[in-house]
């Protein structure tokens, strides 16, 4: 794609580690972190509605695609991520930020910006809980259980050997066989996606995130919030915005119809205008 030909591609170091990391555009500093399966690829469809207005930065999480990726589900916990965003962010000479996350990325850039509230202009949530919510939905309610039992066969050891199976065909069930646009994905972003996957260590990293222990950062949220969310999400109900108003001090929710869990890819038109709406 000729999109890519602009792009400054780095390893930068940071806690420990290096994160590869895609960069492209010019303005104010948006930080992107995907979830699980993904890697900074997933923010493909964004990419040309937001760099002529912001930098956007776009890394590899640890454990995923060409980063790092530490031995031991210890090694992923939340306060290790969170110092990764912090250290990328002082390697790249950002004193502060937008910070905006999907799925597991999601769930970071909330415990980010309850523990360093200082360092962000303004925090977007792309279908991801916040786990105060989460957690509560996961003891009372039956419906988000369900939603959420993969979950649980992403902690059992081994399971990477399932999701490597016949050319990654559960994984590849779970992430293109959701999407409800039509032709959402083409054969290179299968490629792409199928490439990252087969590299060394990279799906028992991103299944760490689920296995390493929890840690609970999430305290009141000051920071100027968007949440971005399908109400067709497979994953997560419509219940995780119920009462989030009492964890976030200045919110704003969009909620967007006719998209999966995987909204950047259904819906990217209203995923971009909305956050260039909130950034300003």
């Amino acid at each position: 794609m000729e999109l890519f030909k602009e792009m400054e591609e780095k390893y930068i170091k940071t806690n420990g580690i290096k994160l590869h990391t895609m960069i492209i555009g010019s303005g104010e500093p948006l930080i992107l972190i995907h979830g699980f399966p993904d890697f900074w690829y997933g923010w493909k469809n964004l990419i040309p509605g937001l760099k002529e207005k912001y930098r956007l930065i776009m890394p590899d999480m640890r454990g995923f695609n060409l980063s790092d990726k530490p031995e031991g589900a210890d090694n992923y916990e939340m306060k290790y991520i969170l110092d990764d965003i912090k250290g990328l962010a002082e390697a790249l000479n950002l004193r502060k930020f937008n910070l905006a996350g999907h799925d597991w990325g999601g769930a970071a850039v909330w415990a980010f910006a309850a523990k360093y509230p200082e360092l962000l202009n303004k925090l977007i949530a792309i279908n991801a809980p916040h786990v105060q919510i989460m957690t509560r939905l996961l003891r009372t309610d039956e419906e988000q259980r369900n939603a959420s039992s993969y979950m649980l066969s992403f902690k059992k050891p081994n399971y990477e050997k399932h999701l490597m199976a016949d050319n990654f065909q559960l994984i590849r069930t779970m992430f293109f066989g959701k999407t409800k646009r039509k032709g959402g994905y083409n054969e290179l972003d299968e490629r792409k996606y199928i490439e990252a996957w087969s590299q060394p260590g990279a799906l028992t990293g991103g299944l760490n995130w689920y296995r390493a222990p929890v840690t609970n950062f999430y305290s009141e949220i000051k920071v100027p919030t968007l949440v971005i969310h399908s109400i067709n999400d497979t994953y997560f109900t419509n219940k995780i915005l119920e009462g989030l108003s009492d964890y976030v001090k200045d919110l704003k929710i969009v909620r967007i119809e006719n998209a999966s869990h995987w909204i950047k890819i259904d819906a990217p038109e209203v995923v971009v205008s909305s956050i260039k709406e909130f950034i300003g």
